[in-house]
């Protein structure tokens, strides 16, 4: 089968995580639902696949999911409450978040790994490209990196994925990217992807991040990808295969992001999410950025 070329226009959420490092929190709550100033983690990685033109998004779910599909669908009784009193604003945030795009549920099944999950998109995606955003790693909207990968995407006809550059301590939390310097501005090839290597061991510092924007190649491969780290279907262990062969959908490509990422993965940098956004907000920032300094001389007492 070969490629239509086409244009990506499909955005793929894994969220059928089950959160544990945020227990007990999220024993009866999604950790996508988590609040991350105004709005749910999720709804955030919603906005930027559709501010790109990727208004039909496919969620991987799981079990208890269920507050996920309430919170994109509407509310008829909550949004005639809202437009009886007048208030404007939070109906318009309202039903902004219901007409946020297409939005389909599948759910993963046995929790078989991140691979696993991108591989029950195959039906609904078929055969073209299409972008995979992990909810962990929110990108603030005023950088750039999903539109450049799908350009680069187009342009290499393989598949691609983000890069940050962490220092070399840091490397063996991460995905780790050794790369070629092909010349071309704006992206890199990548030789090879180790899965969490010792500092002393990694190739670079470059690490993944979760946004991809793969070949449907990708589908064929996991198919037969084994499981690996934790007896799960690994998207790397496929990235790898794809990244060494030859032919159509073959070679993977790097983005090197340097802008602002929040990391809400783990609850510490998810409270540095909560405050530097809310620091940036139009609203909260100035009371927020006026408080924050006495507060922090006061820790010092």
């Amino acid at each position: 089968m070969t490629s239509n070329n086409s244009a990506v226009h499909k955005a793929v959420i894994p969220v059928a995580g089950l959160g544990t490092r945020f227990l007990p929190v999220t024993k009866a709550m999604p950790k996508e639902m988590l609040p991350v100033v105004d709005k749910p983690a999720i709804q955030y990685v919603v906005e930027e696949a559709v501010n790109v033109g990727l208004n039909d998004v496919l969620m991987i779910t799981g079990r208890n999911k269920r507050a996920l599909e309430d919170h994109f669908d509407r509310v008829p009784a909550l949004e005639a409450t809202l437009a009886e009193k007048g208030d404007t604003s939070k109906l318009q945030s309202v039903q902004s978040t219901s007409n946020l795009g297409d939005i389909h549920y599948v759910r993963q099944g046995d929790p078989k790994g991140l691979g696993h999950a991108v591989l029950r998109a195959k039906q609904h995606v078929g055969y073209e490209p299409f972008a995979v955003l992990l909810g962990d790693d929110l990108i603030d909207a005023r950088d750039e990196l999903l539109s450049t990968m799908i350009e680069v995407q187009a342009k290499t006809g393989g598949s691609v994925v983000a890069l940050i550059e962490v220092e070399p301590e840091q490397i063996s939390s991460y995905g780790c990217a050794d790369i070629i310097h092909n010349g071309e501005d704006g992206y890199v090839r990548i030789k090879e992807l180790v899965e969490k290597p010792a500092p002393e061991d990694a190739p670079s510092n470059l690490a993944l991040i979760g946004r991809y924007v793969l070949h449907p190649a990708v589908f064929d491969v996991l198919e037969k990808t084994e499981p690996g780290r934790g007896g799960e279907i690994q998207l790397t262990d496929a990235l790898q295969v794809l990244a060494a062969g030859q032919g159509e959908g073959y070679g993977v490509y790097g983005v090197i992001f340097r802008g602002r990422r929040y990391d809400t993965g783990d609850k510490l940098s998810y409270l540095k999410a909560c405050v530097e956004l809310a620091c940036d907000s139009e609203d909260l920032g100035p009371g927020l950025r006026a408080w924050l300094p006495g507060f922090a001389a006061s820790l010092d007492k």
